[in-house]
């Protein structure tokens, strides 16, 4: 799937998805972190062992919230995890990575100072 970049927006935007993963310019990345300033390749933990510290670049940006694609389906991340963001003042915004992704560029085009975290596709 193509997405058209909002040329107004500053920072990483996915352009496109595919099984192979997100498209960030000419880059294709199977999953990823994003930060109003950078795309990077990520090696997440199965789901259910995600902990702050596999996104704590994530969190010491002090976005709003966190986006977080929980790959092909929706699932939740662990209780510690959302309670150690609300703790830290970082919303959570669970959905499936491909909604995930059309929302970060919404948001973004929005101004919206947030960060997310895909899991893959596949």
């Amino acid at each position: 799937m193509r997405m058209d970049r909002d040329q107004g927006i500053a920072g990483p935007v996915v352009t496109g998805l595919s099984s192979a993963g997100f498209r960030i310019g000419e880059t294709v990345l199977p999953a990823l972190t994003m930060t109003v300033d950078a795309a990077q390749p990520w090696s997440p933990p199965p789901l259910s062992a995600l902990a702050p510290a596999d996104l704590q670049h994530l969190i010491d940006a002090r976005p709003e919230f966190i986006l977080l694609g929980t790959g092909v389906n929706l699932s939740h991340p662990p209780a510690a995890f959302s309670r150690a963001l609300n703790a830290a003042g970082i919303g959570l915004e669970v959905m499936d990575s491909r909604a995930a992704a059309r929302a970060w560029g919404v948001l973004r085009s929005e101004g919206r100072v947030i960060a997310a975290a895909l899991y893959p596709l596949s």
